[in-house]
């Protein structure tokens, strides 16, 4: 999978070391304060990648593993997927709306990853928050050979030779 994230949304991303009393009180609060402070800068709509328990760096990965995730897919897990629609919910209710002018429609989809950690409570370890515009390009593929010929890479990216050097 490719995703070529870098300065603008990335910008907004947020990273909390959470106790376990913090629970799932303080998940939410972490995503609403992310996007409340972020307001127009990520060019909403946005796509949120929540990721819960393991350690810092898992956390963050996971949470932009998140945004792989058909957009609108729940959680299988039935409490993680409460939770995405209490969190869509919550953010859609901020109004910051479309590019920022205000409205209904912040955020189009909010999903969730969790990893395993030493307590386990729904918000052990840490929290983060990544945001991404609706703008955002993604893709798989699959490689051939050790690299030599990367013109499998450009037509899954839409032929974006120019734009990201390969």
């Amino acid at each position: 999978m490719v995703a070529p994230k870098g300065g603008g949304a990335e910008n907004m991303i947020r990273m909390k070391m959470l106790k376990p009393s913090d629970g799932v009180e303080g998940i939410k609060r972490l995503v609403l304060e992310t996007v409340s402070e972020a307001g127009s800068n990520p060019c909403p709509p946005i796509i949120l990648g929540v990721g819960i328990g393991g350690t810092f760096e898992k956390t963050a990965l996971i949470s932009k593993k998140a945004l792989f995730r058909a957009l609108g897919t729940p959680h299988p897990d039935a409490d993680m997927a409460a939770l995405e629609k209490d969190l869509l919910q919550a953010v859609n209710a901020l109004g910051i709306g479309p590019m920022g002018m205000g409205g209904k429609v912040t955020a189009l989809a909010v999903h969730v990853e969790t990893f395993a950690c030493h307590i386990r409570q729904p918000a052990g370890g840490s929290g983060a928050s990544t945001v991404t515009p609706i703008a955002t390009k993604r893709g798989s593929f699959e490689g051939k050979g050790h690299g030599q010929d990367r013109s499998d890479i450009r037509k899954a990216m839409g032929g974006a030779r120019n734009r990201w050097q390969m």
